[in-house]
């Protein structure tokens, strides 16, 4: 039998032998290594379906230009969502809702519910919505069809346990179901991820395998992946620094995630010679440089007095990707704000995340204890 007591920090500590945690952290672990060389190795980059499940579902999230976070919060049920490992039993009898206005009329929103068992760990049990809007249909001949309209939807489940006073595990599963005009698709998606949190909660670290899974249905009898990712992240806060840091790199998994160029080749032939052109030392520097800052986020959490926050990320890969030829990068694409604002009765957070030069959504998050 186990026996739990609350501990001085608001988070589980396992009092006697903890035989159902280890059973638990085992069967994790082989879920981990096992989903992880079957999915690693079949994903490639722009080749998968499904974006509702690359986006950040929390204004805290795109804020802080990252897809999850990795920072134990008793109140914020977001970085559950994105991060099963952290989800805790202060969740219990909490709501969230999200929206997102997108581009053209689009939109994506989710909400979610905490319950804490006291013995089996804490559940969050989300839904997940992204509606691309209303296109006019026309056939072979452009004679006109009418409207149809294009969704996903997700439903989640998503448990967490505190292995001990420092290390937590925890799980999501989720069903997908797409619906474009008359063609339907269905999937399932598994997350599974490991966290560390020092005994001070000022530095936290996860590591985690999003999207594992395939799709059940197809639109046209064609299998496509979904966007597998395994990726790492960490938070820090120096003892009394207003701010805290956080870090994230994604696709670990593949190395290399540039495109080739036609217009820049990578092997170029001197016409006068009839030989490869030499590139200098420090170009295959700048090659390595770019290819690491191409899987890093970046974000930084002003706090002031624990009431008001203020949030800056950056995304690199995102700044190269969508930066226009013509024009200066104006709007920064790849940088991403927002603001929080935590009350005794409710937390309130908005965000505003550059793409590119044309849109730049915005973000809404509210929780608060039911």
């Amino acid at each position: 039998m186990i026996f739990l007591r609350r501990h001085s920090c608001p988070r589980y500590r396992i009092h006697s032998i903890p035989l159902l945690n280890r059973l638990f952290t085992i069967a994790f672990i082989c879920t981990f290594q096992s989903v992880f060389f079957t999915s690693a190795s079949a994903q490639i980059a722009g080749m998968n379906t499904l974006s509702l499940l690359k986006m950040p579902s929390s204004a805290r999230s795109a804020a802080l230009g990252m897809n999850y976070l990795s920072i134990y919060s008793p109140i914020d049920l977001n970085v559950g969502i994105d991060n099963p490992s952290l989800i805790n039993h202060e969740y219990d009898r909490r709501l969230t809702l999200n929206y997102v206005g997108l581009f053209s009329g689009s939109n994506f929103g989710s909400a979610a519910y905490g319950f804490d068992s006291h013995r089996f760990g804490t559940f969050l049990f989300g839904f997940h919505f992204n509606s691309y809007g209303r296109f006019e249909g026309y056939d072979e001949e452009e004679v006109e069809q009418g409207s149809f309209g294009a969704s996903d939807i997700a439903l989640s489940a998503s448990w967490g346990l505190a292995v001990d006073s420092n290390f937590s595990i925890g799980a999501s599963f989720k069903p997908i179901l797409s619906q474009y005009e008359s063609y339907t698709a269905f999937a399932f998606a598994l997350n599974v991820a490991g966290s560390y949190v020092s005994e001070s909660r000022r530095f936290a670290a996860t590591i985690q395998a999003r999207n594992i899974g395939a799709q059940i249905a197809t639109f046209d009898k064609t299998t496509e992946k979904i966007p597998f990712d395994l990726t790492a992240s960490l938070s820090y806060k120096a003892a009394n620094a207003p701010f805290r840091i956080f870090f994230a790199m994604d696709n670990l998994t593949r190395w290399n995630l540039g495109y080739d160029d036609p217009l820049r080749p990578e092997n170029v032939i001197d016409p006068y010679t009839g030989e490869p052109v030499t590139k200098p030392w420090y170009d295959g520097i700048g090659n390595v440089l770019d290819a690491v800052a191409r899987h890093s986020s970046l974000g930084v959490e002003l706090d002031i007095k624990k009431i008001f926050f203020v949030r800056l990320g950056y995304r690199y890969r995102q700044t190269v990707e969508m930066a226009a030829d013509d024009r200066t990068n104006i709007n920064l694409s790849g940088f991403s704000y927002g603001f929080g604002l935590h009350t005794k009765k409710f937390d309130f957070s908005f965000a505003r995340r550059n793409y590119h030069l044309g849109q730049a959504p915005n973000y809404l998050s509210l929780s608060f204890k039911l």
